[in-house]
């Protein structure tokens, strides 16, 4: 029991995932940072505190951290910009997002960094960090550039990009793992076996179930062995993003000691060729969504260890492109909004456990891209949690979604579990379904902020 003490805000009630235990208890928060976590029933009032939220019947989760966004800006804002990518983000319970760099211009230097920085500001919902796109030509400079405020990491395509991303070689790959110390996020699909994919398979076709054949397996675990080789030579660390096949998480269970892997609540939700039948060019996305013996493959890897990290690749493009006849259709989707319902339905679906959720949508983050202060609930940390409500049905809408898109593939969907709350550093973002105010602010990293600081 904790007297004597203003907080600002008081969680009570709920029943709150620690990193050692599930547990019913209280929360107290001061400023930006969780203060005490204990019984705080006797300080539960409004004379100690500001603000008190009894979250009976609900679970308080550490803020969610998608670590893997595309919002588009600059550049290509009809799709969607900072602001709108955020506020769907927050709208969906999740607290933190990781942004790529394949904007326009592309983000591979300081300056294009630091635009970003200043366009973030003010219009941010939550809290957000920057890829550094790491190329051929950049390589050599990562040295000197990936400490700069507001990156979470480097980011690398071996495939399914355009113009100076690409790294498709291993020279490029290797001009970019030799040089710096940050993480390096990986999309990992072989450029060369697609391109001669596309002559033999694809040719002049117009079918979407295609995708999955043009952008095959091979193209995929090919890339993650080649990248896993280079990364264990110069002893980096790499990310391996959106894995999507059964011979890739066979492969990557036994290099773990370089590469850690990330799945996405898509490729564990939709398979082909259903999914194709049904949502036909909106289920385009790369890698693409394979069947249902991959997906079961990583659903087993995620019970089992193998899996860091879960994201979104929330990924947006308008209904009047996705809506052009394939290939000529973008391939992504959104998802920002839908991550965290999607995923508390598998929870109450009996796929995973709730403890194992948050260590892939938060524990893995900290841990992956080293976070100062955030990830998990534990005193001195950022006041950052997801509200949610186990029990809570409620049915995805198009008419829900927040991105400019105004589409998700799960329109329709009936879920079970759904968020009520999101707050950042104390401050209450979205309650129930309500956007309260903007308040983002850069993520701190240990690798990249002064220690006198922290």
């Amino acid at each position: 029991m904790v007297k004597n003490i203003q907080y600002d805000l008081i969680l009570k009630n709920g029943t709150v995932v620690l990193p050692e235990e599930t547990v019913k208890i209280d929360i107290g928060i001061k400023g930006e940072s969780i203060l005490t976590i204990g019984d705080l029933s006797e300080c539960s009032t409004d004379s100690s505190a500001d603000e008190v939220i009894d979250c009976k019947g609900l679970h308080i989760l550490p803020g969610v951290i998608d670590s893997q966004v595309h919002f588009r800006e600059p550049g290509l804002e009809n799709k969607e910009n900072l602001e709108s990518g955020m506020l769907a983000a927050a709208a969906g319970g999740v607290t933190a997002v990781f942004e790529m760099p394949n904007t326009d211009p592309l983000t591979i230097t300081p300056e294009t960094i630091e635009d970003k920085l200043i366009r973030a500001d003010r219009v941010a919902w939550t809290d957000y960090a920057f890829y550094l796109g790491g190329t051929g030509r950049t390589g050599p400079n990562l040295d000197k550039w990936e400490n700069a405020p507001g990156i979470c990491g480097i980011k690398i395509f071996m495939g399914a990009s355009t113009g100076e991303l690409m790294t498709a070689s291993d020279e490029e790959v290797e001009s970019v793992l030799s040089n710096g110390k940050r993480v390096v996020a990986v999309h990992a699909e072989d450029q060369y076996i697609m391109q001669e994919n596309m002559k033999t398979i694809l040719k002049d076709q117009t079918d979407v179930s295609l995708h999955s054949v043009w952008r095959s397996p091979e193209s995929c675990f090919s890339a993650t062995k080649r990248v896993v080789a280079i990364a264990k030579k110069y002893n980096r660390r790499v990310h391996i993003l959106h894995i999507t096949t059964s011979e890739e998480m066979d492969f990557l269970r036994k290099n773990k000691d370089v590469a850690s892997v990330e799945l996405l609540a898509n490729h564990l939700t939709l398979h082909s060729p259903d999914c194709y039948e049904r949502l036909g060019t909106l289920a385009q996305q790369n890698p693409p969504i394979r069947e249902k013996h991959h997906q079961d493959s990583l659903w087993a890897a995620l019970n089992d260890g193998t899996v860091d990290i879960l994201a979104s690749d929330h990924a947006p493009h308008t209904m009047e492109e996705k809506s052009q006849v394939y290939p000529k259709s973008p391939s992504g989707t959104p998802g920002v909004q839908t991550l965290v319902p999607i995923m508390l339905n598998h929870v109450n679906n009996g796929k995973l456990t709730l403890e194992r959720l948050v260590e892939l949508w938060s524990y893995g983050p900290e841990r992956i891209h080293k976070l100062v202060n955030k990830g998990r609930i534990a005193v001195g940390y950022n006041a950052d949690f997801t509200i949610v409500d186990m029990n809570k049905k409620n049915t995805i809408t198009n008419t829900q979604q927040k991105s400019k898109t105004g589409w998700t593939p799960y329109d329709g969907m009936d879920v079970k579990g759904w968020p009520i709350a999101t707050i950042i550093r104390g401050n209450i973002v979205m309650r129930d379904d309500e956007m309260i105010k903007p308040i983002g602010k850069p993520v701190l990293f240990q690798e990249t902020i002064n220690t006198d600081d922290a």
